[in-house]
This record gives C-alpha cells, structure tokens and sequence, in this order.
C-alpha cells in the first residue's frame, strides 16, 4: 500500500529554529532519505518553499482567478512530504516515526485511494 507522508512542521507563530538546528535537520532527514531509499520504500520526496510562494488556481463556472497564499486558513502549513510504498500502515507509522524525529515536527501518514494506485 502506498501511504503519503506530511511533514507538517512550520506552523505559524513558532519559534523559527535556528541554522543550526536546521542544518541537523537536513542532515537527518537525509539520512531517512537514504534509509528509505536502501529500504525500497522510496517513491518520491521533496520540500516546500514557505506558503507565502503559494499560488491558489480555482476554476468557477469557467472563470479562472489566482490568488497569493495558501489554500487554507490555517496556523500548520506542509513543508515537506514524502511517498512510500508500505506493506500496511503499521510499516508506515514506523517510517513517519523516524521521518517525525528526522525533521523535528509531526508528521500526518494518510494513504493514497486506491483507484488512484491503478
């Protein structure tokens, strides 16, 4: 089963963490990476810029507006995400626990629909 992982650790009003600690977290997200990679769970990964590059395209009854920020009112925003092939959601958890601590925030493990796996 697939499962699509969030990294869901920029929230709005938190501390920013310093270079430092953000340089540790690129190293050890690296080396989940590179886990997941030896594993063969691997799909595919990758940050997000900060949601205030986020575009919103909707399309209404045929008209198309853009608009800056993000889709959604909220204080958590993605900024990262990785996709992994699992065995179930057991095996998935175990990942988003490592990818959890890698990246110093929580991450939300929801699995893709099936039809879109087809």
């Amino acid at each position: 089963m697939k499962q699509y992982l969030l990294s869901v650790h920029t929230v709005d009003g938190e501390e920013p963490l310093s270079d430092e600690d953000m340089q540790a977290v690129y190293r050890d997200t690296g080396r989940v990476n590179d886990e997941m990679l030896a594993a063969n769970v691997w799909v595919f990964g990758g940050g997000l810029l900060p949601v205030d590059s986020a575009t919103v395209v909707r399309v209404e009854r045929g008209t198309t507006t853009m608009s800056d920020g993000p889709f959604a009112e909220t204080k958590e925003h993605i900024a990262g995400f990785w996709v992994i092939k699992c065995d179930d959601l057991d095996q998935a958890l175990a990942w988003a626990e490592k990818c959890a601590v890698a990246c110093q925030g929580p991450v939300e493990v929801r699995p893709f629909d099936e039809m879109s796996e087809a």
